[in-house]
């Protein structure tokens, strides 16, 4: 890539991130943002800057355009410059362009994090140079330089970044799940696959795709490598499997229990999930095991925060779409005072209202999506909900509603952009919330 000039579109983690691996790689280097003020000094770095402004203007002047996950697809100047014959990429086509060592790349529309960090970690016991990277901690292209061959990249990765692979080809890759989610952005849902599959388009015979059996979207996939399926509901001939409270492998000759998932802090799915990829990638059974039960969760998923006067408060500000909710209704026994509601991305609702009778006491609504909740709920005969104006207010309400004992459980089905920055953030406000109670 030496003396190549390349655009640089989006200058937040990700983007700045491949602008600085591809100076390294001796690029000319344009940044551009929409903002004017991106939070550094570009030319300290030894870019050039087209800041304040989309970028059409000079998209014909550039050899390749490195885009953020943040910036559609269908932008104009996104469509201009593949019209001119200019590769678009993102920093996760860049970065594996560039990494040494073999890549194990982990999606689906729920469980991406703790899959990823759990199987990361895992992999970490084993192979000790493996780093955990993608759409969780550091951008892949902060590690490519620094790889040792025999290392592994364990990469998070998302539908946006998907959707600018080119040659993308890891060694095993996983797809957890495909349900409704982002379809203000791909669409339709047959649109929202196709691009999950691009995960795969490019592995090859000797490769793996780890893919959930009891998901009919993924169980009906075709990758061009190894399939190896994992199940809770299932006992596989071969595969990865739930047998009663074990987790049995079927693979590779083998038929082993790895490990008891009593106890693990995890959905039992994503703990097959990360046992499939580490054996995969050749790691022991008895590593596996040692890496499940060592494993301390992940922030914002089921998380529990605090008990206050008999009133349990858990933490699932990442359930950011139906599916993943509803796995957090199906986590409790019951008599949950749930708080739901946020940012509406076009995704119907129904299914996830449909599971409140019997398990939710009282439903406090907030955020963009409050009405059309509201709506669902009457539908199905739900008539126990209460609207607050932010957050504070709902935490307190359901505090109210919960007096006495029970659970309050965030779990929005819904993202946190009408209010917040992100999960995180409505996430750990919650958590401050609760603990000034």
């Amino acid at each position: 890539m030496e003396h190549e000039n390349v655009l640089v579109c989006g200058l937040a983690r990700s983007g700045l991130s491949a602008a600085r691996l591809l100076k390294t790689l001796g690029a000319r280097v344009t940044v551009q943002d929409v903002k004017a003020d991106v939070g550094f000094d570009p030319e300290a770095e030894g870019f050039s800057a087209y800041l304040g402004r989309e970028p059409d203007d000079i998209i014909g002047d550039f050899g390749l355009v490195v885009i953020s996950p943040g910036i559609s697809v269908y932008k104009p100047f996104v469509e201009r410059a593949r019209a001119l014959g200019i590769p678009v990429w993102g920093e996760l086509e860049l970065a594996f362009r560039h990494c040494p060592c073999p890549v194990i790349a982990i999606t689906g529309t729920n469980g991406k994090t703790s899959v990823t960090t759990l199987a990361g970690g895992i992999l970490q016991g084993f192979y000790p140079n493996t780093v955990i990277a993608g759409n969780i901690g550091a951008p892949f292209c902060d590690y490519v330089r620094s790889l040792p061959p025999d290392g592994r990249a364990v990469a998070e990765v998302s539908s946006f970044q998907l959707e600018t692979v080119v040659n993308f080809a890891p060694r095993i890759s996983a797809i957890l799940n495909v349900t409704p989610d982002h379809l203000d952005r791909h669409r339709t849902m047959d649109g929202y696959r196709a691009v999950k599959e691009r995960i795969f388009a490019k592995q090859r015979p000797g490769d793996y795709c780890v893919l959930n059996y009891d998901d009919p979207v993924c169980r009906a996939m075709t990758p061009p490598c190894e399939r190896v399926f994992f199940s809770a509901g299932e006992r596989l001939e071969t595969g990865v499997f739930l047998d009663g409270n074990n987790i049995r492998a079927r693979l590779f000759g083998y038929d082993i229990t790895v490990a008891d998932v009593t106890g693990i802090k995890t959905l039992p799915e994503n703990a097959l999930a990360a046992v499939a990829v580490a054996l995969c990638a050749g790691v022991p059974a008895e590593v596996a095991a040692r890496g499940l039960l060592t494993f301390t969760g992940v922030p914002h998923r089921v998380e529990y925060v605090r008990t206050v006067g008999g009133v349990r408060f858990y933490n699932d500000s990442k359930a950011t779409n139906p599916a993943s909710a509803i796995k957090a209704l199906e986590a409790f026994e019951g008599d949950i005072v749930l708080i739901g509601g946020g940012y509406d991305k076009h995704v119907a609702l129904n299914d996830w209202v449909a599971r409140f009778p019997g398990r939710v006491r009282h439903l406090v609504v907030i955020g963009e999506t409050a009405e059309q909740i509201a709506e669902a709920c009457r539908a199905v005969g739900f008539a126990d909900i209460t609207r607050a104006g932010n957050l504070r207010d709902a935490v307190a309400l359901a505090y109210e509603k919960a007096a006495g004992g029970g659970t309050v459980l965030l779990s929005p089905a819904c993202a946190s952009w009408d209010m917040f920055v992100d999960f995180e953030e409505r996430g750990n406000l919650f958590k401050q919330f609760v603990s000034e109670i």
